[in-house]
């Protein structure tokens, strides 16, 4: 049996639901306008150029869902997925999460983005694996803080190793689908490492190791 690890932002879906989650904050004037917009345009420029500090944006991020009642947050989240993530969707990430669940493959997504924003993402593709960074709770109502190790860069690949560990049987090949430079750690690691419509330092990596290089847009591999 194989495993097939999937990144969920830019990857199978058009865009980055961790962001698009904080501009949806911002548009139903939930958080500060001007404040919270300036503050989640900064951290993801700061991904973008592998420069995250990622325990600092967790906090940033997660603070929101210590400052409701979970029912509402879930009823923000519902219009969240309907207004943001539908239209992110790609037809084509959908063929190949079927070829590969045709072929027997575990199907895994593994992302930085909280598990809050990101399981029902994972549900919207028929994935039931979900390793994301992992958001506390205590009394049914979130604290603000992270728990666990930050699914992001390294922490990725500790995450799923201990994912393995509580598999019932060993995978006899992995691969994994990406369009970060910030995930080379584990694209490194596994034996078939895809890069999907890859940033530039991805691209300029993926193509001096020979990796395979495709898209899954509507712009031609």
């Amino acid at each position: 049996m194989n495993l097939a690890i999937f990144d969920l932002d830019n990857t199978l879906i058009n865009g980055d639901s961790d962001h698009a989650w904080g501009e949806f904050l911002v548009e139903r004037n939930i958080v500060d306008r001007q404040e919270y917009a300036h503050n989640n345009d900064k951290f993801y420029r700061d991904y973008k150029l592998g420069a995250l500090d990622i325990n600092a944006y967790l906090h940033f991020c997660l603070k929101v869902l210590a400052e409701h009642p979970l029912e509402q947050l879930l009823a923000w989240r519902e219009q969240f997925l309907e207004e943001k993530i539908r239209p992110m969707l790609l037809p084509k990430a959908k063929a190949l999460i079927e070829e590969h669940r045709k072929e027997g493959d575990t199907l895994l997504i593994i992302t930085a983005t909280n598990r809050f924003v990101t399981e029902p993402i994972a549900q919207l593709h028929g994935i039931d694996n979900l390793l994301a960074s992992e958001a506390e709770k205590r009394n049914g109502r979130y604290t603000g803080k992270p728990t666990g190790i930050p699914c992001y860069q390294d922490g990725k690949i500790t995450r799923l190793n201990q994912w393995l560990k509580q598999q019932e049987h060993r995978f006899d090949q992995s691969v994994f689908y990406s369009d970060s430079h910030n995930d080379l750690p584990l694209l490194k690691l596994v034996e078939k490492p895809v890069a999907v419509d890859p940033d530039p330092q991805l691209r300029e990596y993926a193509s001096k190791q020979g990796w395979s290089i495709r898209s899954l847009r509507n712009a031609v591999e």
